[in-house]
């Protein structure tokens, strides 16, 4: 993603240019010390996030955050300033940050993150299915709630999602389902009429994409979905932020993920 550092002070710009190259979301960083160049090269090259001084000679940066923002208005703003009175006009214009000098490079990393996390959004295609596993599970078409007529077919999609794409056998997922049972020939007739039943929910609600099955196995695909174990996993701030200690709490074989999701989220307890 591309950024602009703008300091009417040299030395300033170039520290937080040198900072912003050490970030792994900044493929491209420019610097500039006037409002004029900076406005000038972002026409050229629509950027991602701008870190904008606010008190520079001529035109300052709210002013400059302006016009980017009417020639960009999915740039994210940020202002690194000395002054704290300037806030109130900062926060009035969007900005996603505001940040008071010195900057540490910790702090401008996460004020970046979070300012291209909502950026990311913005472009991420939408997904049609939504996977809810952070507390009770539950699967969402197109903004609704899909309805199982067989519970175990609901919970036989949640424990596919939890492998995290994974294939499964019948009996694997027989034994994580019905832990005292012998998937005896009775008991895979039974469970042949779960899968039916949960390939024709799917049906109904046009995702029986997000399920697959080959040579008898069976795996959910994560592609197709968004769902926020998977989102954890891959490290996203607000997927993590979002776990609160529960996961697909009304399965006991689930506790596995649980007890590895709270240890990632707590690591000091490690």
């Amino acid at each position: 993603m591309k950024a602009i550092c703008v300091d009417d002070e040299s030395l300033i710009m170039q520290l937080t240019v040198a900072m912003c190259r050490d970030l792994p979301e900044l493929d491209d960083v420019q610097g500039f010390t006037t409002a004029g160049e900076a406005l000038k090269w972002a026409e050229e090259h629509p950027v991602d996030v701008a870190l904008l001084d606010i008190d520079m000679p001529g035109m300052n940066g709210l002013m400059l955050a302006k016009e980017i923002k009417e020639r960009n208005p999915d740039a994210a703003i940020l202002f690194l300033t000395g002054y704290a009175q300037y806030a109130v006009e900062a926060f009035a214009m969007h900005a996603s940050g505001y940040l008071l000098k010195p900057v540490s490079k910790e702090r401008l990393a996460q004020e970046v993150a979070f300012a291209l996390s909502g950026q990311q959004e913005k472009k991420a295609p939408k997904s049609r299915v939504v996977a809810q596993t952070f507390g009770q599970f539950e699967l969402f078409a197109d903004g609704k709630a899909v309805s199982f007529s067989r519970a175990k077919a609901k919970e036989l999609m949640a424990y596919l999602i939890d492998r995290q794409g994974g294939s499964v056998t019948r009996a694997e997922a027989f034994a994580a389902m019905w832990e005292d049972e012998f998937y005896d020939r009775s008991m895979q007739k039974q469970f042949d009429v779960i899968i039916r039943s949960l390939r024709k929910t799917l049906d109904e609600h046009g995702i029986s994409r997000i399920l697959e099955m080959k040579s008898g196995n069976l795996r959910a695909v994560p592609e197709e979905m968004d769902c926020d174990l998977y989102r954890f996993m891959a490290g996203d701030v607000q997927a993590v932020n979002a776990y609160r200690g529960e996961y697909m709490s009304s399965y006991s074989w689930a506790s596995l993920t649980e007890s590895y999701l709270y240890r990632k989220a707590n690591p000091e307890l490690n």
